[in-house]
């Protein structure tokens, strides 16, 4: 998921290129397997404008029952790259004013995708996924998984203020 951006940068404002991504990324992402997708690359005035639409599958933990599964995720990236040397001169580019946290393009003028798909796979992943819409949890007493096993436990949470009556129901006349 890198890109040699340095011909790109030579030619004129408004300038694009088209890539088919599929690719398998390093480091620490939380992904399952392939990218795939398009990516588009615009220069811009100061940099590099990166639009993609992207598919993949992460590895989530159940909010509900804590079992580990893997979900589809589409992403939709759009991301502005600044250079660190200018292609042309050879010379350090400093960042936009308004450029904070923003991404860059190394000396080699190389743009990688690897750590903007990293932080959109955060972003864009539920926060209590499911690992299935049907999900039964744990169980509150013993912990057991009740989608897997079916719970020992005593599950009826009475009213304790209820408790005397309760009582009398169990007595055998």
């Amino acid at each position: 998921m890198r890109y040699n951006v340095a011909q790109l940068l030579k030619e004129p404002v408004g300038s694009a290129r088209r890539y088919q991504l599929d690719d398998t990324p390093d480091g620490p992402a939380p992904l399952e397997g392939r990218v795939q997708g398009q990516v588009s690359l615009l220069h811009t005035h100061q940099g590099i404008l990166v639009r993609a639409e992207v598919e993949t599958r992460v590895s989530v933990a159940c909010s509900r029952c804590l079992t580990s599964f893997v979900t589809p995720v589409q992403l939709t990236i759009e991301e502005e790259f600044f250079p660190l040397i200018d292609v042309n001169t050879g010379r350090g580019v400093p960042l936009p004013e308004d450029a904070d946290g923003a991404f860059r393009i190394d000396a080699n003028h190389m743009l990688d995708l690897t750590e903007v798909l990293r932080q959109c796979v955060i972003t864009d992943t539920p926060m209590k996924p499911l690992c299935q819409p049907q999900c039964r949890g744990l169980c509150r007493e013993c912990g057991a998984n009740l989608n897997s096993e079916v719970c020992r436990c005593s599950t009826a949470l009475g009213d304790p203020r209820w408790g005397a009556l309760t009582a009398l129901l169990q007595q055998k006349p």
